[in-house]
Order: structure tokens, then sequence, then C-alpha cells
């Protein structure tokens, strides 16, 4: 039985007039920046008071996993309805923190394509392999039915600005009005689905004490010197203040949420149901350029010849993914690399995000991320009128295995915007690939303005090229 929604609240206080003063339209706010899309998170599960419900496909153990985990739970203690639904693929590891929220009166966490054995997993997949290679990547934060966040970013440090190491850029949305009744109800027929399990059934019961245990390793997180730097840091944002005065500027614009049937995770849905298929009817064909943004890009071979098809008949297509140096999964890599020439052929524009890249630019809109970063954003634009933001990766497991959401923006404002990073971001911070008069692949890299060119996969050894380039020969692309 779904939860009941949120009728009057100090959120919907603060929302619905301007709602109700922009009738048809969904208000959204970019969230670029990974310490604004921590922030915007905790302080939306602080301000509940009826509700939360919150889908992710990853939520690491870590710092702003952790604070996040004690923000739910702050709000379940001041009686907040609170429904956790994790895809169970990451959750190794976690399975104690999750017993212990589940034990709250107040939560209830469920467990998509849960696996039965819980410690040696690999076990799952020798033995139901076809279920557990169905995965929800699903990303979705709604409050008292009035606030939703949709995009691509999961729950972990690398996604929020908070690891040393490495930032993923990425990007969300913050939507109030119509759509976010769409949310809750998209999240409703994924909680009821026959893939979502109660975390009881599977997890063993939790420890009494063990809320407790919780509260003190967030205590002990948040004293952490990094922690308090990083807390510190996210609570200057001038996106907080604008937040909690009210004072967001919204874009108020059509909204539409497509998002998959969650049957497919048991490949319970036709072709013609697949989100894939849908983007493609709702939008239809570019009439005069498309930018293209994704971490993870493999085009198969049909759509290698509709992208070609379409570089042909004069629509301008650029696409961003990541560097081989910059991927975190490089047999994906792999997918793409085959795809290259064919590609650039047609005249299709192709860039790699480097790895090490330079602060971004005070007009940067789009990119956020430490000067070690790597994609992670999943959006695209339409001869500059509408733009898709969400979880889809533009590859054969987004399309085909895995369940997918996010939003189509009917804003030329923004699309616009993601359009123009490829003239005033996109050079700076990638490699331009291209075919050079034998027809083999080059990078140009721009310093200082002068041009350096690179005859193979800049920043990478003969043993990861090696690699790749094997990878590449098989056929995987359906697992990618």
């Amino acid at each position: 039985m779904s939860v009941a929604k949120t009728v009057e609240t100090k959120l919907a206080a603060v929302l619905q007039p301007q709602v109700q003063a922009h009738a048809g339209c969904s208000g959204v706010v970019m969230l670029a920046d990974g310490r604004d899309a921590f922030a915007a998170r905790v302080l939306l599960a602080d301000a509940a008071e009826r509700t939360l419900d919150l889908q992710y496909y990853i939520w690491h153990g870590d710092l702003s996993g952790t604070l996040l985990f004690e923000a739910v739970h702050r709000a379940a203690d001041r009686g907040v309805q609170v429904r956790l639904l994790l895809d169970d693929n990451s959750t190794a590891g976690l399975d104690a923190t999750l017993a212990a929220l589940d034990a709250h009166p107040n939560i209830e966490v469920r467990l998509f394509n849960a696996f039965v054995h819980r410690r040696v997993r690999v076990l799952g997949y020798l033995t139901d392999f076809s279920r557990l290679n169905r995965r929800m990547h699903n990303k979705s934060f709604t409050v008292d039915n009035e606030v939703t966040i949709v995009g691509g970013r999961n729950v972990g440090d690398e996604y929020f600005g908070a690891d040393q190491e490495i930032s993923f850029i990425d990007l969300d949305v913050l939507a109030v009005g119509p759509v976010v009744h769409d949310v809750s109800a998209d999240f409703d027929r994924y909680w009821e689905s026959a893939s979502s399990t109660p975390a009881a059934q599977v997890i063993r019961a939790a420890n009494p004490g063990s809320l407790a245990v919780l509260r003190a390793s967030c205590a002990r997180a948040e004293h952490e010197p990094g922690a308090t730097a990083y807390i510190e840091a996210v609570a200057r944002r001038p996106f907080v203040q604008e937040l909690l005065a009210g004072d967001l500027p919204f874009e108020w614009v059509p909204v539409r949420l497509v998002s998959d049937d969650p049957a497919k995770g048991l490949d319970r849905v036709s072709r013609k149901e697949l989100l894939a298929v849908r983007l493609r009817r709702i939008i239809d064909t570019p009439s005069a350029e498309l930018e293209l943004i994704s971490a993870y890009f493999v085009p198969g071979r049909r759509a290698t010849q509709s992208f070609a098809a379409l570089a042909r008949s004069g629509v301008r297509m650029a696409v961003l993914t990541n560097a081989l140096e910059a991927t975190d999964v490089a047999a994906v890599h792999a997918g793409y690399a085959r795809r290259r020439k064919p590609l650039l052929a047609a005249g299709v524009r192709l860039f790699e995000l480097k790895r090490t890249s330079s602060e971004r630019s005070a007009r940067d809109r789009v990119f956020g991320g430490s000067s070690s970063s790597s994609l992670h954003t999943k959006t695209f634009s339409v001869d500059r009128v509408r733009l898709f933001v969400g979880s889809f990766n533009f590859d054969p497991r987004s399309m085909r295995l895995n369940t997918e959401m996010g939003f189509i923006i009917d804003s030329p404002t923004l699309a616009t915007r993601i359009a123009d990073t490829f003239v005033t971001s996109v050079p700076d911070r990638a490699y331009t690939v291209r075919l050079n008069r034998s027809g083999s692949l080059q990078w140009v890299e721009w310093v200082d303005g002068h041009e350096i060119v690179y005859d193979r996969d800049p920043g990478t050894s003969i043993w990861l090229r090696a690699g790749v380039k094997l990878l590449s020969l098989l056929p995987i692309d359906w697992l990618l």
C-alpha cells in the first residue's frame, strides 16, 4: 500500500503559490555542482514533514552516504514516513545499516532484484544470472510529494565533491510542480513491483542499539578533519541560502517523466515499451542539431548507423564521453572504441573528457568536479529546444537490461546551455578526436593556444590499450 501523500506542509506553503502561478508547468533548477546536489538532499530531508521516497542504484557507506543515512534517520524520528528502495547490486557491506534503518517504525527498506546469498554474491550470478544481471539504475529523491531530485547522481563521495582523489562530473534536476506527482506515482510502481523485496526477507534482523551505532558513526564522520571542511564548504554555498529562503530561480517549463516499467527487471517488457524506444518516439528526429553527453557511450551497430545517417543528412552532431584515461569502466570504453571511425567518417564530432582538467571557469554551468574528474553525466540537447536529463546511458545495458528514468524538459534556455558547452567548455576539458588523412585516429589537445596531437589514447599504458583492443573484438556489447 502506498504511503499517503502530503497535503499541507511548510514546503507546500512556500511552493504551491508558485506552482499555481505557472499552470501546466513544472519548476526546474539544474544541479551541476556536486556540493549543491548534496546540500539539496540533506536540507530537503531535514525539511520533510510527511514523506521521503528515495530510490537509488548505489548508496555508499562513506562520508556523504553516512550523513544522508543519518538525515533519513532524523526525519523518521520526527515522524516522517520513509521508504528507501535500493538496487541490491551495490549494497555489499551495508546489510547492518539497512537492517538498522528498517527496524525503525517509520522506515521501510526494500531491495530491487535482491541477492539471496548475502556474503558470496557471485553464487547468485551463477544460479540466477538472467535476473541478477538486470538492475534498477533509477535515481530519485522525493520529499513530501512537493520536491524531487532526478538525474545521474548516485549517493557517494565521488558524486558530491567530497572525494579528494576523484570527482564525477554529473547532473541532476531539482523539480517542483506537476512532474513531482509523476515521480511519486512512478516510485509507487517500483515499490510495489515483483522485483521489490522487503529487506527483512533477505537481511538478518538488526541488533538492539544498532541505530545508536549508526548515529555514533555519523558523529565520528562529521568530526574528521576532511569531513568538517567539506560540511563547512557545503554550508557556505549560495545555493543553500537560496533554497532555505525560497529564492531558487526556477525555470518554469513543460516537463515529462520517462521511466522504464519495473517489469523490465524481470524481462517482462516488450521492446516498444522500453524507455529508449519511447524517448525516440517522444523527442522525434532532430532537424538541426543534437548534442549528447554520456559517460558510457556504447552505440551498437544500428545506433551507429542512425547517428551516421543523421550527420550525413545535415544534422550537426556532437558527442562527449570519457577518454580511456578518464573512464572507470574500461570494458565499456572498448564497446565505444570500435564505433569511433564510422561515426567520425559520417561527420559526427567526438570529444573525450580528459582525466585531469583545470578548475572549472565561472561561465561553465554544466561541469562540476575537482581537478581530477571523470564524466558521469547523462544528458542530451535536441535542436536547442528540449533536453533530457536522467540516468539513461547510451549503451546496450541501459537500453535492454537496466531500468532507467529521466526528465524531458521543453526549455530552449536549458537546452541551449547544454549545447553551448560544446563551444565554451568542452574544447578546453576534452580531447577532440579526428581522423587523419590516412583514416587513423588522432586526439587533439589545446594547451595555451597550441595544438598537441596524439596518435594513440592519451595518458594510457600499452597494456591498457591492448586490453581494450582485445575486449573490442569480443561480442560483449549486450553486457555493457
